[in-house]
């Protein structure tokens, strides 16, 4: 049987396995109902497979388990996302247990791995110096606007409420003293979040003045700490990203680095590297899991690298060779 090539160079396919990749492709399409995409996706993961086996002098049909083992790994010294890694081993277990099926094959040779886990990405957030920035600007704004700005980004800053909680937030979540806000989270679950002195004062400036974001024509106040005259009775998350956006160009910063969930972030590592405990952060953040909150804590490592590096009886010593 003469080679037949597709794809790279010198990635020669005997005609009975790429019979039994068509087929398996063709089954995709007939019994899925999978998209040109996909199919083409599928084809792709697997001829590269079929590469790596081609250089071992294998076919799809005798590969085992430890060639696939090497082939991720492979993947994985290359520098390859896992994400991508976890897609091509997608499309090899969904081809063996095709071959499986199909009694080409007596086993599997996929069925005992684990997809490569992903990497926990690190939050991004913005430094203690950029922050003020960003603050500065918003007390900048004059008029209605940027009272009601100020009091937006001083309270996310000082809570690090997700963005749905904050512009949906009810005006009953404020406390008497106006020192705390109390309201339910994602899930339903109550929080108790104290607010900062700057937000405290942010919240009493606009709070006079938030009768005039109220739709015009209605009698009723919606309830609503941020109204708006949008259908949805207050500011949108869609709006209020735009407004950071602006508002990160007038600070000087780059818009591409700020969003609102990157201010929680920030909200969060810094209340770590100033020594706020790991529990009390899970609760104001409302995470349910510890494991949640732990994500921050690469600012507890970098805190305690430079407390080792201040206050250690050597680091005089050390700093001076």
């Amino acid at each position: 049987m003469s080679p037949r090539n597709r794809g790279d160079s010198g990635r020669g396919i005997t005609a009975t396995t790429s019979a039994h990749l068509e087929t398996f492709l063709d089954m995709m399409v007939a019994d899925r109902g999978a998209a040109e995409n996909t199919i083409e996706s599928y084809r792709r993961d697997l001829e590269d497979f079929l590469g790596f086996l081609v250089r071992r002098k294998r076919t799809l049909e005798s590969a085992e388990t430890t060639h696939i083992r090497g082939y991720l790994k492979t993947l994985s010294e290359a520098g390859m996302a896992p994400s991508t890694s976890s897609r091509r081993l997608s499309a090899i277990r969904q081809f063996y247990r095709f071959m499986h099926a199909e009694r080409v094959r007596d086993d599997d040779p996929s069925g005992g791995l684990d997809s490569p886990k992903p990497r926990k990405a690190l939050p991004k957030f913005l430094s203690e110096a950029e922050v003020e920035q960003l603050l500065e600007a918003a007390h900048g704004r004059s008029g209605t606007v940027g009272l009601r700005l100020t009091a937006l980004v001083e309270t996310l800053y000082a809570t690090g409420l997700r963005v749905s909680e904050l512009v949906g937030l009810p005006i009953s979540a404020l406390s008497r003293d106006g020192t705390m806000l109390v309201f339910r989270g994602k899930g339903g679950k109550e929080r108790m979040v104290p607010l900062s002195e700057p937000a405290i004062d942010g919240l009493a400036a606009y709070l006079p003045i938030r009768e005039s974001f109220l739709p015009r024509g209605r009698a009723a106040d919606n309830g609503f700490m941020f109204p708006s005259r949008g259908r949805q009775g207050h500011l949108t998350r869609v709006r209020f990203h735009q407004i950071l956006k602006e508002l990160a160009m007038e600070a000087g910063l780059d818009p591409k680095r700020v969003s609102p969930h990157v201010l929680r972030h920030s909200f969060a590592s810094h209340l770590l590297a100033h020594g706020a405990d790991l529990r009390a952060l899970q609760q104001m953040l409302g995470h349910s899991d510890i494991s949640t909150t732990q994500i921050y804590t690469h600012v507890l490592d970098e805190r305690l690298k430079a407390l080792v590096s201040d206050a250690h009886p050597l680091a005089d010593l050390n700093r001076g060779k």
